[in-house]
């Protein structure tokens, strides 16, 4: 499918600092999009200028929310080139998040071309070392009309924006608040399809946590409220007695493209890797006496955010000394040495534009 290329070339007004650049506030001059309509398929890639979306007020995603999106980012690479990590990855999730949203699928390989071509053309937008493009695919239905169906159009696009940290403040590690009162994602829901509802549906939560002086929510199980499952945007992993533990993807829990590469990557440093339900109550005893020594989250915008405390109602529990563990800053350093280009990629996850 050819794509045809109505971009604007406009490089950055003045080079790109990854110390101003706050995640997701800068935008690159160019999206991507095609449409899908039903008995037609896919249809009209094009390039155009970053602009505004136009929606009826009718359309079904304002008023059923049958919505899916991506995160994924390009790093500029030490001899000039950008890469892409992993985006088979991503593209192939966004499948899973579209069959189970009653969505049409749309082909790896035209995800993979657009995300490409995109970038190619905004490669300026790309920021050295230690900054990376951030890249959102999204799909939105379009068909007009109210009634709760599956839609019969929508709309896939593609913005990119330049980002340094996801964390501002000058902050090494976050505290975490446990989630108590409010659940993410139940059994047989959409916990696993990368949806817009997954995550208003956490605001309340969130805003409640900032009041508290946390920067994240730690979600617990919707059955029982005993098992730990993630952390706002982001997979969470603890290291009890040397052993780096996650909790299994089992149907509540976004798979983690990040976290499966730390997965990876812990086998190849020697460093013991498990997938295993965990209580809670296991979390707060092993801070208590100290068999858990790290926690740190991992996603796509953070990479790796060591936690530093703990917040249960009114009990705060320091993790470890309250800094970045020597765990998590490995992980951290093997991982973003492949992703910026300092490391051998012996696994085929850098993908060049």
């Amino acid at each position: 499918m050819d794509i045809v290329d109505r971009s604007v070339a406009r490089a950055p007004k003045a080079p790109l600092d990854p110390k101003n650049l706050p995640f997701g506030r800068n935008f690159s001059p160019n999206m991507f999009q095609v449409d899908w309509d039903e008995g037609k398929g896919w249809h009209d890639p094009r390039i155009v200028p970053y602009g505004p979306l136009s929606l009826a007020p009718s359309a079904m995603v304002l008023h059923y929310g049958q919505e899916i999106f991506e995160g994924l980012k390009a790093f500029r690479h030490p001899d000039g080139s950008v890469r892409l990590f992993r985006p088979d990855r991503n593209a192939a999730r966004l499948n899973n998040s579209a069959r189970r949203m009653s969505m049409p699928e749309i082909p790896v390989e035209l995800q993979l071309d657009a995300m490409k071509k995109l970038i190619a053309i905004d490669r300026e937008w790309a920021p050295p070392v230690p900054g990376s493009l951030y890249i959102r695919p999204a799909m939105i239905a379009t068909e007009e009309g109210l009634g709760v169906h599956s839609s019969k159009s929508f709309l896939y696009f593609i913005i990119t924006g330049p980002t340094g940290s996801y964390f501002s403040g000058g902050k090494s590690t976050v505290r975490i608040m446990v989630a108590r009162d409010w659940v993410r994602a139940a059994p047989g829901g959409t916990g696993t399809a990368k949806t817009g509802g997954n995550y208003a549906s956490s605001l309340l939560a969130g805003a409640v946590a900032k009041q508290k002086g946390c920067d994240q929510v730690l979600w617990l199980d919707a059955v029982e409220r005993r098992h730990v499952e993630e952390v706002g945007a982001m997979n969470l992993m603890f290291v009890f007695d040397g052993v780096v533990t996650t909790a299994p993807t089992s149907g509540t829990i976004l798979a983690g493209i990040t976290r499966e590469s730390i997965g990876v990557l812990c086998h190849e440093l020697g460093l013991p890797f498990v997938e295993r339900a965990i209580h809670i109550e296991e979390v707060f005893h092993g801070l208590s006496s100290g068999d858990c020594t790290e926690i740190f989250g991992c996603g796509t915008a953070a990479v790796v955010s060591p936690v530093g405390e703990l917040l249960d109602g009114e009990t705060l529990y320091k993790v470890g000394t309250g800094d970045e563990g020597p765990v998590a800053k490995r992980v951290h350093e093997a991982l973003t040495a492949i992703q910026f280009g300092t490391a051998p990629d012996n696994h085929g996850w850098m993908v060049r534009v």
